[in-house]
């Protein structure tokens, strides 16, 4: 199926299906300023040829879905996470899994105590508890933390710069991977990032200058979704021990460790495991 602008909470929301809408639903979250494009199309496409129905959308702020002007983003990060089950109503689902990444992952578990009814089964991928009060979490490695430093005083390009745009973009994707970043894979992903969306300002703006909202009174304890934590061994922004302290705080949580991988998606070398380790897991 193509794509399609669904109205939820107020707002426009650019979504993707793939595979038969009678199969499991999972929906697909993804990181902040992340438009669904970074859920790559053979991904989603062999988690639906495992008989899912795989759902991506673009975030509020991103790819094509409804944007405020930069940094004045009209909305929370609770209303991001209300925007969950609002696309599960919008495609008629009682519930659906979560599979969220960074941020996304973050959301996912805030709606898995928001909205337990809604969650069959919840994958956290390169994410960090989203609740205060957890102790001993790693540090942000010191290379990405100097990456950020420089990136704050660098001047974004011109909007209509689609090259300048990419090339950034790919160089702050790269930041995320010390190890076997696969910069032709990466460009043909964000040359559809740019090409997608009409102005890439608010991505780069809002969802860093939207408060959280209403806060929420959880632990990790109170997830009662069966859930499946990946992770790579070489993540800068949120080392292995985050991982680690999602599968032991969440009743029941499994972790699958994915050596040398960075923060991003996982990438396709690792899908001849990731892929058979989601379907299990959302058989349940």
């Amino acid at each position: 199926m193509g794509e399609l602008t669904l109205a939820v909470n107020g707002i426009e929301l650019c979504v993707e299906t793939f595979g038969s809408p009678a199969d499991p639903p999972i929906l697909l979250v993804g990181g902040m300023s992340a438009s669904m494009d970074y859920w790559e199309d053979d991904f989603c496409r062999a988690l639906a040829a495992g008989r899912r129905f795989v759902i991506r959308y673009d975030h509020r702020d991103t790819g094509r879905s409804t944007t405020w002007p930069p940094g004045e983003p009209g909305y929370t990060g609770r209303d991001m996470i209300a925007d969950i089950p609002a696309l599960l109503d919008a495609f008629g689902l009682d519930k659906a899994h979560i599979f969220g990444i960074s941020m996304g992952g973050a959301m996912a578990q805030c709606a898995a105590v928001l909205h337990p009814e809604r969650v069959e089964t919840l994958i956290l991928d390169e994410t960090s508890p989203a609740f205060d009060g957890v102790p001993d979490l790693p540090p942000i490695g010191e290379e990405l933390a100097d990456f950020f430093a420089k990136a704050a005083t660098t001047t974004v390009p011109d909007p209509d710069d689609h090259e300048a745009l990419v090339s950034m973009l790919v160089e702050d994707q790269q930041a995320f991977v010390p190890e076997g970043f696969d910069e032709a894979r990466m460009r043909a992903v964000i040359e559809r990032v740019v090409r997608r969306t009409p102005d890439m300002r608010p991505s780069f703006a809002n969802h860093q200058a939207m408060s959280d909202g209403e806060p929420i009174e959880a632990t990790l304890a109170d997830i009662a979704a069966p859930t499946l934590v990946i992770h790579g061994t070489r993540d800068p922004l949120f080392p292995i021990g985050h991982a680690e302290i999602l599968a032991r705080d969440i009743p029941d949580a499994t972790l699958l460790v994915l050596d040398g991988v960075g923060h991003e998606p996982p990438p396709p070398y690792t899908w001849d495991m990731v892929i058979p380790a989601i379907l299990d897991h959302t058989r349940q």
